[in-house]
């Protein structure tokens, strides 16, 4: 009698408990993908055999398979627990093995590199000193608490509109006189060192669409008119207006750079017969800044946060892909490696191609479904009680024929 069938059900049976028992186990294991077994009949083939005569000789496990569907999304107070809503995996370098996986639970170690909690590093894009993105080979990322260099300003531009109801002022200007200037408004500027100076800009009108600018520099009045603003008779800024924008040259006192030079624009401009008003005031200068905080945006980008107010990209995470991520070689701790049958990977930025965007704040639940894989251990254990079953039946005919007389 042949008792190969009943046992090859008994062991595939118990190995689908196994993958069951492993699904339940990692329930809440974040970015864990849940497995399924799956089954092949089994056949000895004999020449010359009929095959509406053949019988199998049971069952085999062809494959465990990883369904690699998308877990909820919960939130977290941790910026650095990074979810990936869509297809993709984290690269992650551990002491120079590159391996991939979806938990994204990170923190910085003590040299300010992103790791989990293997101690594996996070990959991606470095930056410049001026944070534009290096686009190369991924390399571990590194949260850099440097402090950010004070920037000095290199132009400063101001929109405002001028009351073209003002009278025209005939006086010579004098920053202590207020009657030799119609209106007035400031700028905070910064030199080298990352000093703070306020710039006041004095207007005056001294014809009919025609204002003369002044100004002054921590209260003390450059020698010279800045320009001249020329407005049309629409109350716009006339094409033709002399040397637009401004340069300026200021001397400061000894320590920064001096003078400080750049320069003063008016692309918003305006003169209607309204209240002088200000809409905009900017420069692209700052102070040295401590890093305060960071965050991170849904293509990856690190984004720093300075006690100056300025924000640097700090790196951009890179997500890689497979054309057959079921090929990849499950190594633990939640890590995959890549094999020959899941081919090379194919890395990229968030958002881009068939990759998911990140959410920081997050991470991805498993995907494991409970209700199912309890429905599905009731109906393993059942299949394996009637593979014991066929083997005990296949035991008392046996027993028969032995005892025949």
């Amino acid at each position: 009698m042949s008792f190969q069938q009943g046992l090859s059900g008994l062991f595939a049976a118990a190995r689908n408990l196994d993958v069951i028992g492993n699904n339940v186990a990692n329930a809440t294991t974040v970015g864990f993908k849940s497995s399924g077994a799956v089954f092949a009949d089994a056949y000895a083939n004999s020449l010359g055999a009929s095959t509406g005569l053949s019988v199998g000789i049971g069952t085999a496990v062809a494959e465990v398979r990883s369904n690699f569907g998308q877990g909820n999304l919960t939130t977290t107070s941790n910026p650095l627990d990074i979810a990936i809503n869509g297809q993709g995996f984290f690269r992650l370098d551990n002491n120079g093995t590159i391996n991939y996986s979806r938990n994204g639970q990170f923190h910085l170690d003590k040299d300010g590199y992103i790791v989990n909690s293997g101690g594996s590093k996070v990959t991606g894009y470095g930056v410049d000193q001026a944070g534009n993105i290096l686009v190369a080979n991924p390399v571990p990322l590194q949260v850099s608490s440097s402090q950010l260099n004070a920037t000095p300003t290199s132009k400063a531009e101001i929109g405002l509109n001028l009351d073209a109801r003002d009278p025209v002022i005939t006086l010579p200007f004098d920053i202590a006189n207020a009657t030799t200037y119609n209106k007035a408004t400031s700028l905070t500027i910064y030199d080298s060192l990352g000093n703070s100076h306020a710039l006041s800009t004095y207007y005056t009108k001294t014809a009919a669409n025609t204002w003369s600018v002044h100004a002054s520099v921590d209260g003390t009045a450059l020698p010279a008119a800045v320009g001249t603003l020329n407005f049309k008779t629409d109350g716009t800024l006339a094409s033709a207006a002399p040397a637009l924008p401004f340069p300026m040259s200021v001397a400061l006192p000894p320590g920064p750079t001096t003078p400080l030079v750049f320069t003063l624009d008016y692309p918003k401009a305006t003169q209607y017969g309204s209240s002088f008003s200000v809409d905009t005031l900017t420069q692209d200068g700052f102070a040295s800044g401590l890093l305060a905080g960071y965050g991170l945006s849904d293509d990856g980008k690190i984004l720093g946060r300075y006690s100056n107010g300025q924000t640097r990209t700090l790196g951009q995470i890179v997500l890689s892909n497979f054309k057959n991520p079921n090929g990849l070689d499950p190594m633990g701790n939640n890590a995959f490696g890549e094999s020959a049958e899941s081919g090379q990977p194919l890395p990229g930025t968030p958002g881009s191609g068939s990759l998911g965007v990140l959410q920081s704040g997050a991470v991805e639940e498993s995907n494991v479904d409970l209700t199912q894989e309890l429905v599905n251990m009731i109906t393993a254990q059942r299949v394996y009680q009637a593979n014991a079953q066929t083997i005990k039946t296949q035991d008392q005919v046996l027993n028969t024929i032995v005892n025949l007389r």
